[in-house]
């Protein structure tokens, strides 16, 4: 049976108004769960996968529906998973769901009658967007199908890179799904971290982070779950949760930026851009 589920225009005047009620800014997860409440969403219906990437479907359009309000100027993303409600954002938080979907849809209308025009002049590289989510799925394929033990040994490698010390896997069953160890040095401070790979399309439920949790008592500092999948809205609750140990996730796409910021099984291709400064040749 087919789970019916809002579109990314359907959650635009929902996400102004989430952000609003937030105070004004929010991160990912907060208005993800803001969103859920507001509209009556279900786990069920955060937990439907795409079938060819198997990341869920909902979170990715939540995702469209902010980077389309960034259009007209009413969010902004000053930080990598946080969004701001701008003033022009406030106003039409009170607007009816026509007037800002019609804002929107002028804002991206305009935007790429000026893209042409760029294109027309000087043809550019695909879009960024469009470049990043090819590249990645791409990965999370490659990942997806690898040896259970070559993943442990690439996120062994990946955590070394990362700034983390003594990194071993363990690999050992019926340990709580701990598949690793290692210290993480923070100039004078020192974490035992514990980790769990996991390679699968799925998502990452709350059981399996309790679990986790539980194999951690008295052992380490941290805990820190990587997975090419990702993660549910309760499995984010349960690694946060109040006077529990911390528990980090790392989902798919965070795990592929990471693996490309480490320059781990990736080519990055600079394109060189020169500006002549005439000011320089004046003053000479």
């Amino acid at each position: 049976m087919t789970i019916p589920l809002p579109k990314h225009d359907d959650l635009m005047l929902p996400t102004l108004q989430v952000l609003a009620a937030l105070g004004g800014s929010g991160s990912n997860d907060e208005i993800a769960e803001a969103l859920m409440a507001k509209l009556g969403l279900s786990e069920a219906q955060m937990g439907v996968l795409y079938p060819k990437t198997g990341l869920p479907i909902l979170p990715d359009r939540m995702t469209w529906a902010r980077s389309y309000l960034k259009f007209p100027g009413f969010v902004e993303n000053p930080k990598r998973g946080v969004w701001v409600l701008t003033e022009e954002g406030r106003v039409a938080a009170a607007w009816d769901d026509a007037a800002v979907r019609k804002a929107v849809a002028k804002a991206y209308a305009e935007r790429h009658a000026r893209k042409k025009a760029v294109e027309a002049e000087a043809p550019e590289a695909e879009d960024a967007e469009a470049a990043e989510a090819e590249w990645t799925d791409q990965m999370l394929a490659v990942l997806r199908a690898m040896d259970p033990i070559a993943f442990e040994r690439l996120c062994q490698r990946l955590l070394r890179e990362s700034g983390f010390v003594k990194v071993e896997v363990t690999g050992r069953s019926g340990d709580g799904g701990i598949d690793g160890t290692g210290v993480l040095r923070m100039n004078l401070i020192s974490f035992q971290v514990l980790f769990q790979c996991k390679r699968y399309a799925g998502s990452v439920s709350s059981p399996t982070v309790r679990d986790f949790r539980g194999a951690m008592q008295g052992r380490a500092d941290k805990g820190l779950i990587l997975t090419t999948g990702s993660f549910t809205l309760d499995a984010e609750r349960e690694a946060r949760r109040d006077g529990a140990p911390a528990i980090d996730l790392i989902d798919g796409r965070t795990l592929c930026q990471l693996l490309k910021d480490a320059r781990l099984g990736v080519k990055v291709e600079m394109v060189e851009q020169v500006t002549v400064l005439p000011d320089f040749f004046a003053e000479i």
